[in-house]
């Protein structure tokens, strides 16, 4: 039987979503104003340059949570996150709400998490991941759909919803998708226990990104989204500006000759992680003609820069 708890209660918030973690976007500010809200929201750790930043980052968030909010920290977990051990351990030590698994096995994760009474909730974009994590130990999964924002996965979200709360015993957290409360209550119609809301809050007045990022999260749609493998070698939503038109969203056939090598690959998939990440956080933060800004369709309903509690307000009314 599909399990019945709510996001709410495995988090005791009001809310029955929380912000999703954003590369370069989150920030403690949006948590933090999410809080207040009744809700909970997320930081990937590699939006801060060293564990001593983390650290200070949970600090702050633990200083201004409120008895009905949450926050979490997003932790990349294969080989390309150099710093991964360094930022459980500090989750760990200082104390967070839960931790979200991205891109690699969450096993070392959940073990240590749990001694410290922290929740772990993985990314998963199909049913054999979704039973691995469960299998781990995991408390809910991340349902990554074909609509999410960044690193998507290939199913619509009624029908990976729908496979997960049938096949495991784990609540489902729906991510991709969702502009308005329409949506959000669609999600929850399939069986969720609650959503990850990403794209909308880009274009918030507590983001940190530059104003062209957020202007062109108002300005763009659903149809301007597109799907490149020239950030990190895995498939990745990102905005059809001018610079990802002249570059193409589609591998050489020089690099898909590297990828097929079994002692070349990781080194190549790392090499453009290590650029491509970089083309993204040129882009955030000031005006350039390689614009690589991340978003997913669900802008199309961002009709203005408003603040993070005006936008959240716009999936509760």
């Amino acid at each position: 039987m599909p399990n019945p708890i709510k996001l709410q209660e495995i988090l005791g918030i009001d809310l029955p979503f929380l912000i999703a973690p954003m590369f370069l976007v989150s920030n403690t500010d949006m948590v933090i104003e999410a809080m207040k809200k009744g809700g909970a929201g997320c930081i990937p750790a590699l939006n801060y340059r060293c564990v001593l930043e983390l650290k200070k980052a949970i600090q702050e968030l633990k200083k201004h949570k409120t008895p009905n909010g949450a926050f979490g920290i997003n932790i990349i977990v294969n080989p390309s996150n150099l710093r991964y051990r360094e930022q459980l351990k500090v989750c760990c030590e200082e104390g967070v709400d839960f931790i979200i698994t991205s891109l690699g096995s969450p096993r070392e994760v959940i073990v240590k998490a749990r001694r410290a009474k922290i929740k772990v909730f993985c990314d998963v974009v199909h049913l054999d991941h979704a039973l691995k994590a469960e299998k781990l130990g995991a408390d809910a999964l991340i349902a990554v759909n074909n609509k999410a924002g960044g690193h998507r996965g290939d199913l619509d979200p009624k029908t990976l919803i729908e496979e997960l709360v049938n096949r495991t015993n784990l609540p489902v957290i729906s991510a991709g998708g969702i502009g308005t409360k329409e949506d959000l209550d669609l999600v929850l119609s399939y069986g969720a226990a609650g959503a990850s809301i990403g794209s909308p809050f880009i274009a918030s007045v507590e983001s940190k990104v530059s104003e062209a990022y957020k202007q062109a999260c108002v300005s763009y749609g659903a149809e301007d989204i597109v799907m490149t493998k020239k950030i990190s070698g895995t498939p990745c939503t990102v905005i059809n500006t001018p610079y990802v038109q002249k570059v193409g969203v589609e591998e050489s056939w020089i690099e898909k000759k590297l990828h097929q090598n079994k002692y070349l690959k990781k080194w190549i998939k790392l090499l453009r992680y290590l650029k491509g990440t970089q083309d993204v956080k040129s882009s955030a933060k000031k005006v350039t003609y390689k614009n690589v800004w991340v978003a997913g369709p669900s802008i199309a309903h961002t009709q203005r820069i408003e603040p993070v509690a005006k936008i959240i307000d716009r999936f509760i009314a």
